[in-house]
């Protein structure tokens, strides 16, 4: 029985490598099934070769080598092992492949324009552990959380805030705002982008996690209005723990990247701030990760057809034929204009669950018109939500986010000395 039974497990083992390799895109409702196994062996492929030759091991003291079928099952995972190492060697490329995309854009010197006391303080921090034992061990000791702060007068707890700061605490400091993803019908702050928000507080910086409305309870623009709701909060109050209200990045991965791309491309527009009009709502810098960027699926990007449909009955609460103006309007894609602020774009080759040439042409598209620098970054193997615990690319991904964040305020910075200088002649 044992060696029939490792024979079996054997070939479990040898598919889920497979699929982190290649994960389903097009094949309907297994594209979340093959989401769902993928993303840990993907991301953790070391972990999941010690659990296997852990697995073997037991299977040995059992027996599962007395008959030919356990040998048979001991070759298979041999390859699948193989294949395991082998996506390490994989995401290593992560950082040079981020570190290219921004060279491209921002110049080869980038790094030689961002001021030197945000460097002193990359260079102070360590970043997150590409490697860990615990890769779900994601607070520092150096950073500490405000939560469940109110940014909504009875608002309730959709509409509350966590506040990450320098356990030191610091004094006029650039400011992060995190929006999380779930298909805008679930998700909570304190769930996503631990990894970076931790990484840019321990520099100095103040970040800011917000909730927000959800669906199907609420219909977009909700979503997009608390966002903004959460950007005139931060112009108010975030000067008190310690934040400078003046420079706001944005950033959140799928439907937190839908908002983000939308927050940085509808800045001030009073569509989205009923009430409070009057309140600047533009961010500095945005960077949205695996997002979906059109609603409308105007260009036929989307590997399934039932997305639009779904958006329309459970987010829009819109017909996609009749209403497909509304579809646009909600789109990033279709909001792109010149004054858009700088844009680090990045998504997954295998990405089931936001498509990867959507991320691609809304890149290139924003490019071509927006007058402040988009950077794309597109990692190879890798699925949606791959930044959310530590692994190699989460990590490659926070810094090169840290850097490209830090190249933006130093640039923001020398705009104003600019403009405080031409004032003063």
């Amino acid at each position: 029985m044992a060696p029939w039974l490792f024979l079996a497990v054997s070939v479990f083992g040898a598919l889920l490598t497979l699929n982190a390799y290649v994960g389903q895109r097009r094949t309907g409702p297994l594209v979340m099934f093959s989401f769902m196994l993928g993303w840990g062996v993907a991301e953790l492929p070391l972990h999941t070769l010690a659990l296997q030759l852990l697995g073997t091991l037991a299977f040995a003291a059992a027996g599962a080598f007395d008959a030919a079928p356990g040998f048979w099952g001991l070759l298979i995972s041999l390859f699948s092992w193989t294949a395991l190492a082998g996506m390490v060697t994989q995401a290593r490329k992560a950082d040079p492949i981020f570190e290219a995309s921004l060279s491209a854009v921002l110049g080869p010197d980038y790094r030689s324009e961002i001021d030197a006391d945000l460097n002193q303080q990359a260079d102070r921090v360590s970043p997150p552990p590409g490697l860990a034992v615990n890769p779900f061990r994601l607070s520092r000791p150096e950073v500490i959380r405000h939560t469940d702060i109110p940014y909504v007068e009875n608002g309730g707890k959709r509409n509350q805030l966590d506040v990450y700061v320098p356990r030191a605490g610091v004094e006029n400091a650039p400011v992060l705002l995190q929006i999380h993803g779930g298909g805008w019908t679930i998700g909570n702050k304190h769930e996503q982008a631990l990894p970076l928000m931790n990484y840019m507080a321990a520099q100095g910086w103040v970040c800011v996690a917000i909730n927000y409305r959800l669906s199907p309870q609420n219909t977009f623009p909700d979503h997009l209005v608390d966002v903004k709701r959460a950007i005139a909060w931060i112009r108010r109050e975030i000067s008190s723990y310690g934040g400078n209200p003046d420079f706001i990045a944005a950033t959140g991965g799928s439907a937190g990247g839908h908002l983000t791309a939308m927050a940085g491309l509808t800045g001030n527009d009073p569509e989205y701030q009923p009430g409070f009009e009057e309140v600047d709502t533009r961010v500095q810098a945005a960077v949205p990760f695996y997002g979906v960027y059109d609603f409308a699926n105007h260009f036929d990007l989307q590997p399934s057809k039932t997305m639009r449909g779904w958006l329309g009955k459970s987010v829009l609460k819109k017909d996609p034929v009749q209403d497909i103006a509304d579809f646009r309007r909600a789109s990033p894609m279709h909001r792109i204009h010149p004054e858009a602020p700088p844009f680090f774009i990045i998504h997954g080759s295998n990405d089931g669950l936001a498509c990867v040439e959507e991320a691609r042409h809304f890149a290139q598209s924003l490019s071509r018109v927006s007058q402040s620098a988009t950077a794309y970054g597109e990692l190879p193997l890798t699925q949606h939500a791959f930044e959310v615990f530590h692994s190699i690319r989460s990590s490659a991904a926070v810094v090169a986010t840290g850097r490209f964040l830090a190249w933006c305020l130093s640039q923001e910075r020398a705009k104003n000395e600019r403009a405080k200088n031409a004032g003063s002649d």
